[in-house]
């Protein structure tokens, strides 16, 4: 279950001591990617990659946890929980209020030196596979032949509650505008104003909006209220049975198309595992497998806040695995992921560094492939 964690994080202690400048993060993670260990059969085991919002922060998204993130500058922050969205079309208009606000800057974004850094590690042999939080969908993008999972999910599509069918979020936008025309004329105001060019909390802030991961723009004293979305158009057409297997739900839309209230079905969500809500069985399996098939973990960009995320590199500990971490702030359990490993080791059998991301693995990379031309 995907949940927040919102108790205070401890300062990293930097492992080993001298990667506590650049240059030492960059020696000590080329340490740390470029050992490996022969499996019973001979093959080569690498480094599986798990991801979080920080990588993301240079293509101009918001984090949670970082110096301008969320949970640091907005401490009422409180997103929509899966529930409350399932139950309350009030609930639900605000979500898709917000979003709506908010996709066109997360739709303009791209990968950046960080992802394709990734993607340079997978070419080099030297990962396996990246498990991500995120849900903007860059590693795919950004290294289609590197396998990646996605651990919560994405947010290029919606899935039916219901009928569980997708729908591309491109689409989804388009009506959402034509159900909205006065919000869509304001975010075109917004777009042209260059409102929504950055994610930058303090620089939204000062144009009086709160910006949020995933594409959440709150603005203040909104009315959302009279924010509408549509339904799901396989449900409309064909709804489904409900639960007792003996009737049909009841699908139902305004003049306009959209979602009614004395509707029973067709609720569309994001394509993403929301808090407080489930991830699928197998995305999970699929998860610990990837962790048990690998030689080691390297955090990236995540203070492992979700208990989904945390688990993993606590299942990679308890197998005896070297865990590394390249994170600004503290991570949730790092002490105990860092007690054995030695402040003085070279950074193979544990690293630990806060640096930023896109500035320090696009040049682990280059140390690795000289090394690998050698």
């Amino acid at each position: 279950m995907r949940i927040p964690y919102t108790g205070a994080l401890p300062p990293p202690t930097i492992i080993p001591r001298n990667a506590n400048t650049p240059t030492g993060a960059i020696h000590a993670l080329s340490k740390f990617l470029s050992a490996s260990v022969q499996s019973e059969n001979g093959q080569r085991r690498r480094t599986v990659l798990l991801t979080g919002a920080g990588i993301s922060v240079a293509s101009g998204l918001a984090d949670y946890r970082g110096t301008a993130g969320t949970y640091t500058l907005n401490k009422s922050y409180r997103p929509v929980y899966y529930n409350e969205f399932l139950s309350s079309h009030e609930a639900r208009k605000r979500y898709w209020a917000r979003s709506f606000l908010g996709w066109t800057n997360l739709h303009r974004a791209r990968p950046n030196a960080a992802h394709q850094a990734v993607g340079d590690l997978g070419k080099l042999g030297l990962i396996s596979s990246v498990i991500t939080q995120n849900v903007d969908s860059f590693h795919p993008i950004a290294h289609p032949t590197l396998p990646t999972l996605e651990l919560h999910g994405y947010l290029r599509s919606q899935v039916c509650v219901h009928c569980h069918n997708h729908y591309p979020r491109d689409e989804f936008q388009r009506q959402l505008s034509a159900l909205n025309p006065a919000w869509a004329e304001f975010l075109a105001e917004m777009l042209e104003a260059g409102a929504l060019d950055t994610e930058n909390p303090d620089e939204r802030r000062k144009k009086g909006l709160k910006t949020n991961p995933d594409g959440d723009v709150d603005l203040p004293n909104a009315p959302y209220t009279t924010f509408r979305y549509p339904p799901c158009p396989v449900c409309l057409a064909d709804p489904p049975l409900l639960a007792n297997g003996q009737q049909h739900a009841v699908v139902e839309v305004d003049a306009g198309g959209a979602w009614s209230p004395s509707s029973t079905a067709g609720v569309l969500k994001p394509a993403v595992i929301m808090f407080g809500e489930s991830i699928a069985a197998g995305v999970k399996t699929a998860a610990e497998n990837a962790i048990d098939e690998a030689d080691r973990v390297l955090v990236v960009g995540s203070s492992l806040a979700t208990y989904s995320a945390w688990r993993l590199v606590k299942r990679a500990k308890e197998r005896g695995m070297p865990i590394g971490v390249l994170n600004l702030g503290g991570v949730r359990g790092e002490d105990g992921f860092f007690a054995d490993a030695h402040a003085d080791n070279d950074g193979r059998f544990g690293v630990r560094c806060s640096a930023s991301v896109e500035k320090i693995l696009p040049k682990v990379v280059d140390i690795l492939q000289t090394e690998h031309t050698k």
